[in-house]
């Protein structure tokens, strides 16, 4: 019986600690040090905030472009929900949110996007030289 190695046909959130998460797809693996949103059907680009409190509802915005089904909002470290009013664009075009914290959030984005569902992960990535809250 000949094996193979298992191959990615999806972008997967391959490890993560504090402020990082290593991705792995068809390209290869990557580390990733910034906040960044991650999709089941290949989206991939930087989310434009290091700390919760710089989230704005345009960011959200950005997140219905892609047409999930559901977005998965990593809040950082903690659990932390975000405004009601930032979600409008999500709820006008019926996506589904949840919030959990950003290593939960990876952990849920793979069980999910390995399923084939159309899912996009917000992944809020803290890094060191952000103020404390």
């Amino acid at each position: 019986m000949k094996l193979q190695p298992d191959q990615l046909d999806m972008q997967s959130i391959l490890g993560y600690g504090p402020g990082w998460i290593g991705i792995g797809g068809k390209g290869g693996t990557e580390k990733i040090e910034r906040s960044i949103v991650l999709g089941s059907r290949g989206e991939k680009f930087d989310w434009l905030c290091s700390r919760f409190e710089d989230l704005r509802a345009e960011h959200f915005e950005r997140l219905a472009e892609t047409r999930p089904e559901l977005v998965i909002f990593g809040s950082g470290s903690r659990l932390r929900f975000p405004p009601p009013a930032f979600l409008g664009s999500l709820m006008a075009a019926r996506i589904g949110l949840e919030t959990m914290d950003t290593l939960a959030a990876c952990r849920t984005y793979n069980i999910l996007a390995g399923e084939g569902r159309n899912v996009v992960a917000a992944l809020l990535i803290e890094t060191a030289d952000s103020p404390p809250e």
